[in-house]
């Protein structure tokens, strides 16, 4: 009797194993695709629109980046812009990038493709910097915001995306 009863067993848990593991990776899945990144997209330059493009070729653009809680954030002067967020700016826009939170330094780096002259940006909340966004495209690009005179840890960073479409 023990026997079949462990047969039964075994046999039930392979027969569950694999569909829990099917509910698993489905859900991988769905978080995944939802964390996709516009730059992957076939035309990421779909996505910008008068609610998610920042500034003009005669207007600048602002960028405030932030030490938060749970790393930093990254948000375009665009009416109800949420952090982190990717958006756009045209060919010809200058993009302010800033800090309005007190004492606190950034870095926003491109890497080896950046839309602007240089690959990284380095300012603070007593340094704005500006540059001209002159090459259009998809860019990712990581942002790293600290507290000055704080201890170790008070960094943090975050990944987003700008899409810089070519001048009207």
């Amino acid at each position: 009797m023990k026997i079949q009863r462990r047969f039964v067993i075994g046999c039930s848990l392979l027969l569950v194993l694999p569909v829990l593991l099917a509910i698993h990776v489905a859900g991988k899945e769905k978080k995944g695709s939802a964390d996709k990144y516009v730059c992957s997209e076939q035309n990421p330059g779909q996505m910008c629109n008068a609610d998610t493009t920042c500034g003009s070729a005669s207007t600048p653009c602002s960028v405030d980046i932030k030490r938060t809680g749970s790393g930093a954030s990254v948000t375009p002067g665009i009416a109800g812009a949420k952090a982190n967020k990717p958006f756009c700016v045209k060919v010809g826009t200058t993009v302010t990038w800033k800090s309005e939170s007190k004492h606190v330094g950034f870095v926003v780096d491109f890497g080896p493709s950046s839309p602007f002259d240089q690959e990284a940006i380095i300012g603070g909340s007593d340094r704005t910097v500006s540059a001209v966004a002159k090459k259009p495209g998809c860019f990712k690009f990581s942002a790293g915001a600290c507290v000055s005179g704080e201890a170790y840890g008070m960094c943090g960073e975050t990944s987003t995306e700008i899409i810089v479409t070519a001048a009207n």
